[in-house]
């Protein structure tokens, strides 16, 4: 079993956390030395070394503050994380731990896209199905305009190209994404979900979250 894969205690959570925030530090340093030896990593040694404190070391983070890597989309990722270069990108949370990565490389980006989308996709939740979130993701809501969820990310929420995977997406990190579309003009990748009319109420954001969160490979 993968460190990644135990469970945690609240303490050992504030420590990872502590650890992924002095390991962004550390990347945002201006040492011209410590620049180097970051742009020289692969992107596999960039996983083992870096992405794995949060993520996961095959992208199954088991705290909703990381997004779940696993089976991602690979031209959606590397979208993202070129936009996390350029700063394009200013969500709270998305600003605050991914500050420290203006340094990578193209190959660099190429190749984390490459080790996450080819690894096992995300594993769903246990819980239940929310019925309110399936009628959404599947039908939408005609009466008010917001199309069925699945018409873009797939019949089961496994994404296409720049469309992201959410099946067995971390409930938590869903529902703000949501808001983010909802609510601001960030995410300029997705122009596409820009279109898309997002008006749903608060409960039933949780509620397709949720869903959303059931879907794809099952945990073992």
């Amino acid at each position: 079993m993968e460190a990644c894969d135990m469970k945690r205690t609240p303490r050992q959570s504030h420590r990872l956390l502590a650890m992924c925030i002095v390991t962004l530090m550390g990347c945002t340093s201006s040492n011209e030395q410590t620049s180097q030896d970051a742009s020289a990593m692969s992107g596999v040694a960039m996983v083992d070394q870096i992405c794995s404190l949060c993520h996961g070391l095959t992208g199954e983070s088991v705290s909703p503050m990381f997004p779940k890597l696993a089976g991602q989309q690979k031209e959606y990722l590397k979208l993202q994380l070129g936009d996390f270069k350029r700063h394009l990108r200013s969500d709270t949370s998305g600003a605050q731990y991914m500050r420290g990565f203006d340094h990578l490389t193209e190959t660099q980006i190429t190749e984390l896209a490459d080790y996450f989308s080819h690894q096992s996709p995300m594993k769903s939740d246990a819980d239940s199905a929310d019925a309110r979130g399936e009628s959404i993701f599947g039908n939408g809501i005609p009466e008010s305009g917001v199309a069925r969820c699945g018409s873009c990310h797939g019949a089961g929420g496994e994404g296409n190209g720049r469309i992201p995977r959410v099946a067995g997406q971390h409930a938590e990190y869903a529902i703000r994404q949501i808001k983010v579309l909802q609510q601001t003009e960030q995410r300029p990748r997705d122009d596409s979900m820009k279109s898309s009319n997002h008006s749903l109420s608060e409960a039933d954001t949780e509620s397709v979250a949720r869903y959303m969160a059931t879907l794809g490979a099952q945990p073992q």
